[in-house]
Parts: structure tokens; C-alpha cells; sequence
């Protein structure tokens, strides 16, 4: 006799009690999908990578913002399919993509793409198809229900408004990571007004897009606003991006001391550092995790390379690079930065390719990414950064430029008027 299945509430910071009824088919589905390994895993991968360093707070992981993910999806094809019934059918497939969108991502989340030059989209859609716990309970709800949702992923499930949901310029990732991520790091300029937010989402039969009723457009704009200050003030902060470099430079020091032979690792790290991201096996990219890398870093802490040691116990111990900003600085002026620093560390016997580096970065508030944010203007539609002053302020980019170095060095350094 199968086991009953009962009801499952999740007790969210954000959102208060997320309940899924094991009645209910599809919430039964996702109770069953949260319950697999490759699920579970998510609780091992932090959000916001190693922000912690910089916000305190951001001890939030993948699990809980896939859980918020999809709860706010719910909220939304709930409410428009009591208005559009023809919604009904295409319920499974959008709760199961939201809740199963960020599956592939690897320790420290973005920070691992950047690292080893991985894309956590293709690895969800790896998961869905090798996993054979989450290939079989997909299987037994539709044969079709794996490729549905990877075409959700990929935008081409053939109702654009559940794509929209999932994958869009306003998606309910978007909304979900802006308001967690705000919670978490202390953020207050990030706090969204969900329920306005989804009372001005709306569907639209005719080219069965998710649209934005006309009077909804301020909560749009707040929404975008929120993301461009999370982007340059959060996301983009100089104590994380000098955090990302060293944890890369770390791992780039590795490889190197496993390939001469000098180097200990477990099997899943060695796999990690011998081979390209796209070639590992499911099971040792599943087998990695935060805890699995920083073990490593921790006992690399005791390594026989200075390099080595000194990068890990920096990591271990906060003791982060300086990042300086130096944004308002012509490429020639930034260059020059750049090359007396490595000057510096070379005469003080360090490895100028370990201690300094130029790193950059682009926001924009907005793009008009697969046809952008549409509003209901009567009969048809406007793409709203036509109507909004506003957004089109938005959609222009901020480059910003950091040099990164050693804070002891730092007298040694030309002395301008660049910001911290």
C-alpha cells in the first residue's frame, strides 16, 4: 500500500505560512519534488554566495528562495485563472518550473559560474533529465512534464504568460529574490509591496502574454527601482566583488597545486578542479556544495603554499582585499592604477597575479528583455519604458570599476579622490 501523503506548511520569513495540500495533484507533485535529494541539496547552497561577508544576515539559501519562488507563482496563476479558466491546464507545468528554476546552481550560487565558467540553467535542465527521482516522479504525472518545463526555461512553452512567470523582465524570481534578499542583508530601500504587485499583473487572452493593467504602472516602476539599488548596492557591492575574486583566485591556485601533484582534495573537489564544468558527471556536480568547498579552503588554510595559505586564511578569516572604487577614472587612468599596484606587490615579493586585479560591472535597471514589461493601455499594449519616463531613465547603463589589492599596500598606492 503507497504511503499517504499528507499536507506540508513551510514557515517562511517572507511569506508567512506556505501551505501545499496533498490533495490537490500538482501540490502533491511539488511536496514529492521538494523531498528528493537534488532538491534537498538546495538547503547547502547559500543565495547570495559569499555576501555573508559583507551583510551578516545573508545566511539565506537556494531552498527557501525556490520554495518563495513558487509560492508567489501560485499567487499569481491563481488568481488569474479564476478570471481565465483556459489557464487550468498549464497549472502543473508553472508551479513545477518555478519551484524547480533554480535546481543547477553550484556552491556560492553565481559566484561558482563565474569561477569555473558553469550555467546553472543548463545544469536544471541536466538534473530533470538524469535525475532518475525527478525524472520518475515527472514521468508518472506526464511523459511530457520534464520537457514542458525545460521549454519554460528556454521560453518556448507555447503559453508565453508561463514563461513570462518564470523567465522575464517581471517574474516572480525577480520578485521573490529582491524582497528575500532585502530581508536578509538589512536592505530597506528593497522592500516591494507584493499584493500590489500581483493585483496589477493581468492576462491577456488575445496574445496570451502576463501584462500590467494601466493603474499598476507606479508599483511596476517602484518594483524596478528596488532592482536597480539592489543591483548597485547589494549585488554589486565592492566587499562582495572583492570576496567572488579571491574566492576564484583560491580555486585557481588549486588546480594548479593538484595538477603538479602538491595539492589534497576529496574526489568531488578533484573533479571540480581537473575537469571543465560542463563535462562533470550529475553525481560529482550534485556532490559539491558551500560546506564541501569551504571544508577545503579551511585545511588549505594549513597548505605548504604560501600563496595558497595566505589566500585561504584571508577568505576564512574576512581578511578581504580592498576594492576601490574607481569608476570616475578614463580606462588609461585605471590602467595605470592597476599596473603600479602590481609594481607594489612585486617589490614587496608578491605575485601580482594573486593580489590585484581590475574588476568591472553593468546595471541597468532595465531592458527590454523578451519584449520587456507590456501595460494594458485600452484595446492594446505599450511597452511600459513608452510610457514611463522613468524607465527609460532605468534602461541606461552604470559601468562601475574596482581595483582590487591588499590593504597593506594601500600607502604605497597613488592617492586620488576615488570612493571606497
Amino acid at each position: 500500500m503507497a504511503a499517504r501523503l499528507y499536507s506540508r506548511t513551510y514557515h517562511d520569513p517572507l511569506h508567512g505560512a506556505i501551505t501545499l495540500d496533498a490533495a490537490d495533484p500538482t501540490e502533491a507533485l511539488l511536496i514529492q519534488l521538494i523531498d528528493t535529494p537534488a532538491f534537498q541539496r538546495l538547503r547547502r547552497i547559500r543565495q547570495l554566495g559569499p555576501a555573508s561577508l559583507t551583510f551578516h544576515g545573508a545566511e539565506g539559501s537556494r531552498f527557501t528562495h525556490s520554495l518563495g519562488v513558487m509560492y508567489v507563482a501560485r499567487r499569481v496563476f491563481d488568481r488569474l485563472a479564476k478570471c481565465y479558466p483556459e489557464l487550468l491546464p498549464h497549472r502543473t507545468v508553472a508551479l513545477c518550473a518555478a519551484l524547480l528554476h533554480d535546481l543547477g546552481h553550484g556552491p556560492f550560487s553565481h559566484t561558482c559560474e563565474e569561477i569555473f565558467q558553469g550555467n546553472h540553467e543548463q545544469w536544471t535542465r541536466r538534473i530533470l533529465q538524469e535525475s532518475p527521482e525527478i525524472q520518475a516522479l515527472l514521468a508518472q504525472t506526464s511523459p511530457t512534464l520534464a520537457q514542458d518545463i525545460i521549454g519554460v526555461y528556454r521560453k518556448q512553452y507555447p503559453l508565453p504568460m508561463v514563461n513570462q512567470m518564470v523567465t522575464s523582465q517581471l517574474d516572480c524570481d525577480r520578485l521573490d529574490y529582491l524582497m528575500r534578499d532585502s530581508y536578509f542583508t538589512g536592505a530597506s530601500y528593497g522592500r516591494l509591496d507584493l499584493d500590489r504587485i500581483v493585483l496589477a499583473l493581468d492576462y491577456d487572452p488575445q496574445s496570451q502574454q502576463l501584462v500590467v493593467v494601466r493603474k499598476g504602472l507606479a508599483a511596476i516602476e517602484h518594483y524596478l527601482i528596488v532592482r536597480y539599488f539592489m543591483y548597485v548596492q547589494v549585488y554589486n557591492h565592492s566587499k562582495n566583488i572583492a570576496a567572488g575574486w579571491l574566492l576564484e583566485r583560491i580555486m585557481h591556485r588549486a588546480r594548479q597545486q593538484l595538477a603538479s601533484g602538491t595539492l589534497e582534495a576529496d574526489a568531488t573537489l578533484t573533479a571540480w578542479l581537473t575537469q571543465s564544468n560542463p563535462e562533470l558527471t550529475l553525481k560529482d556536480y550534485l556532490a559539491a556544495d558551500d560546506g564541501v568547498f569551504l571544508y577545503h579552503v579551511q585545511r588549505w588554510c594549513e597548505s605548504e603554499d604560501e600563496i595558497l595559505r595566505d589566500l585561504s586564511a584571508r577568505y576564512r578569516d574576512r581578511n578581504l582585499f580592498k576594492a576601490k572604487n574607481i569608476s570616475q577614472y578614463s580606462a588609461a587612468r585605471r590602467e595605470i592604477l592597476y599596473r603600479v599596484a602590481q609594481a607594489t606587490l612585486e617589490a614587496k615579493n608578491l605575485d601580482p597575479d594573486y593580489y590585484a586585479s581590475l574588476q568591472f560591472a553593468t546595471t541597468r535597471g532595465y531592458t527590454l528583455y523578451q519584449s520587456g514589461i507590456q501595460l494594458q493601455t485600452g484595446a492594446d499594449l505599450t511597452e511600459i519604458s513608452e510610457l514611463s519616463p522613468l524607465v527609460q531613465t532605468l534602461i541606461q547603463p552604470l559601468e562601475r570599476a574596482w581595483l582590487i589589492y591588499p590593504r597593506e599596500i594601500e600607502p604605497y598606492l597613488p592617492q586620488g579622490d576615488a570612493k571606497d
